[in-house]
C-alpha cells in the first residue's frame, strides 16, 4: 500500500524508468500506481525500453548525417528499405587498428556485396568529419554513418556500458563490433553482436545469408 501523495515519481516498468506526475493516491495498491504510470507513459509516447533485436525483428528506423560529396547530407533507413537488402556494420571507433581493417576489408571487396544485391554502410560515433578524415586516410569507401548521439546504437541494442575500463576508456555509448541484415522488407534476417571489439563478424555466415536473399 502507498499512503502519500506522489508527484514526479520514478516508477520502474520492466526494463525503464519513467518519470510520471501522479494525481493524489491514498490507500492505494501498488499495483494501481504502476498501472496509472504506464498509461500516462503510453498516453506521452514517453515509454522506452532495451530491446534486444533478434532474427525476425522489424529493424528500427533512423535518420543520421553522412558526409557525402556536397557535405553533409541525412540518410534515413526507412527510404532505403525495399531497393536492396541492407548490411549494417557497427564498429567502436574511428582510426582503430581492427576498425580500419574491417572497413578496409570490406572496402576492398564490395563488389561482392553489391552482386548479392546488398547495400553495406558503416556505423559508429565519431563526428562525419572525422569519419571523412578517415576514410580519406585508409582508402575507406563505404558509406559512413555517423551516430554521435548513440542513437542508433542504443535502438539496436549493442552499446558498451563502458568500452574497455581496464584500459582506462570508460566511455558509456561506444558501439560493439555488430552485424545486422535488413532485408527488402525491413526485417531483421541476420543479427550479431560482440562483446569484444577485437573480434570480428562472421562474414562467411552473413555473405551465405545475403545469397539466400538475394
Amino acid at each position: 500500500m502507498l499512503n502519500t501523495v506522489c508527484r514526479g515519481v520514478i516508477v520502474p516498468i520492466e526494463a525503464a524508468l519513467i518519470e510520471v506526475e501522479c494525481e493524489e493516491v491514498i490507500d492505494q495498491p501498488l499495483s494501481a500506481v504502476f498501472g496509472a504510470a504506464l498509461a500516462f507513459a503510453e498516453k506521452n509516447s514517453i515509454l522506452y525500453s532495451n530491446m534486444a533485436l533478434s532474427v525476425g525483428t522489424p529493424a528500427p528506423d533512423f535518420t543520421v548525417t553522412t558526409l557525402g560529396a556536397n557535405g553533409p547530407e541525412l540518410f534515413k533507413l526507412s527510404e532505403k528499405i525495399g531497393q536492396s537488402n541492407i548490411l549494417l556494420l557497427f564498429v567502436p571507433m574511428a582510426f582503430t587498428g581492427v576498425c580500419t581493417a574491417e572497413f578496409c576489408e570490406i572496402s576492398n571487396g564490395i563488389n561482392e556485396y553489391t552482386a548479392l544485391n546488398a547495400t553495406v554502410v558503416g556505423i559508429s560515433g565519431d563526428n562525419p568529419f572525422a569519419q571523412k578524415a578517415w576514410a580519406d586516410k585508409e582508402g575507406i569507401t563505404l558509406q559512413l554513418l555517423s551516430d554521435y548521439d548513440h542513437k542508433i546504437t542504443y535502438a539496436y541494442d549493442v552499446a558498451y556500458e563502458a568500452f574497455l575500463p581496464a584500459k582506462n576508456l570508460i566511455m558509456g555509448g561506444v558501439p560493439k563490433r555488430s552485424a545486422f541484415i535488413i532485408d527488402k522488407a525491413g526485417v531483421i534476417q541476420y543479427a550479431e553482436a560482440l562483446e569484444s571489439p577485437g573480434d570480428l563478424p562472421n562474414f562467411v555466415a552473413i555473405k551465405a545469408k545475403l545469397a539466400e536473399l538475394a
